[in-house]
C-alpha cells in the first residue's frame, strides 16, 4: 500500500472520513486551549468527572427521541454535565466535604444513572455505544453541524474572555480584590467544558471525550514554556491526533475515539521521553551541562 492510499484515499473516497476530519479539527481548537486551563488549574480530573456526568442525559435523549436524534442527546448531555457541576458545589457550600468530595458523589451518581439507563434500552444499547466509544459513521451531517456549532461558539467565548479565564486559572484572590466575580468566570468555564466535551462525544464517544481534551495539553507542555506557546503546541497535537487517529479507525476497523485518544497518548509519551521543555532527555541534558561546568570551574 502506498502513501497515497494510506493517507489520501480514505479522506478522498469516504465522505463520512471528511466529515469526522472536520469536525476533529474544529474540536481541536477549543479542546486543547480548555485542556491547557483545566492543568493550569489542576483541575485535570474535573473534565474526566464531567465527561462521565453527561452520560444519562444522553441516554435520555436517545431514549425519549427514539434512537435517532442528535440535537435531543446534545442537548441532554448538556443539562445533565451543567447539573453535576452545579450540584458538586451546592454540596460542597452547604456541607462540610470538599469541592472534590462533591462533585465525584456527583459525577458517580450520574454515571451508574447512565449506565443504567443504557441497560434499559435494550437491543438499542448498540447505537449507543457509537456515544460512548465513538465511530466515524456516527458523524453525519447533523452531527457535524452540531460539533462545528458547538466548537465554534466556544471558541469565541474563548477569545472573548482569555484574559478574564487566565486570570481567574492563576489567581482568582486578585480577581475578586480588583472587583470582579471569580465565581462566574469559573462557571462559565465550567459550561465551555460541558458544551465543548457534548460537542466532542458525537465525535469520540462520551467516555474519550475528556483524551481530546487534556492529552494533548499534557503533551503541549513539553513543547513550549509560555502559556500562548502551550496552548498553540497542544493545540496541534490535537488536530495531529485526531488525523492519525482516524487513519488508524479506518485501517484497522477500530472505534475512532479509542484510535484518536491512543495516538494522543502516544504523542504525550514521546513528548515526556524527548520534549525540549521539561521531558527526561531535557532534564538529562541540563544536569550533564552543570556537571560539566561545575568540572570546567
Amino acid at each position: 500500500m502506498d502513501l497515497h492510499a494510506l493517507l489520501i484515499e480514505p479522506f478522498a473516497d469516504n465522505a463520512f472520513m471528511r466529515r469526522a476530519l472536520v469536525a476533529g479539527l474544529a474540536l481541536s481548537f477549543t479542546s486543547a486551549p480548555l485542556g491547557v486551563l483545566l492543568v493550569l488549574r489542576r483541575l485535570a480530573l474535573l473534565g474526566d468527572a464531567l465527561a462521565h456526568g453527561i452520560l444519562p442525559g444522553v441516554a435520555l435523549g436517545f431514549m425519549l427521541a427514539g434512537g435517532g436524534s442528535v440535537l435531543a442527546m446534545s442537548f441532554g448531555g448538556l443539562a445533565a454535565g451543567l447539573g453535576v457541576a452545579l450540584a458538586a458545589g451546592v454540596l460542597a457550600r452547604a456541607s462540610a466535604i470538599g469541592e472534590d468530595a462533591g462533585l465525584a458523589g456527583a459525577y458517580l451518581t450520574a454515571l451508574a444513572l447512565g449506565v443504567a439507563m443504557v441497560s434499559a434500552s435494550g437491543g438499542r444499547g448498540g447505537d449507543l455505544a457509537h456515544l460512548l466509544f465513538g465511530s466515524v459513521l456516527a458523524v453525519d451531517d447533523t452531527a457535524l453541524l452540531v460539533i462545528v456549532g458547538a466548537a465554534g461558539l466556544c471558541l469565541l467565548v474563548l477569545a472573548a474572555g482569555w484574559r478574564g479565564f487566565v486570570l481567574e486559572a492563576f489567581d482568582p484572590g486578585f480577581m475578586a480584590a480588583t472587583g470582579s466575580r471569580p465565581g462566574r468566570w469559573q462557571a462559565a468555564f465550567l459550561g465551555l467544558v460541558v458544551l465543548n466535551l457534548v460537542a466532542a462525544c458525537q465525535a469520540v464517544g462520551t467516555l474519550m471525550a475528556v483524551g481530546l481534551m487534556l492529552l494533548p495539553a499534557l503533551a503541549g507542555h513539553f513543547w513550549a514554556a509560555g502559556l500562548a506557546g502551550i496552548v498553540r503546541a497542544a493545540t496541534a497535537v490535537a488536530a495531529l491526533s485526531v488525523l492519525a487517529g482516524l487513519l488508524v479507525s479506518f485501517h484497522l476497523d477500530v472505534p475512532s475515539g479509542p484510535a484518536i485518544v491512543l495516538v494522543a497518548a502516544a504523542i504525550w509519551a514521546a513528548s515526556m521521553l524527548a520534549g525540549p521543555h521539561g521531558s527526561l532527555l531535557a532534564r538529562r541534558r541540563t544536569l550533564r551541562a552543570g556537571q560539566a561546568g561545575l568540572r570546567g570551574g
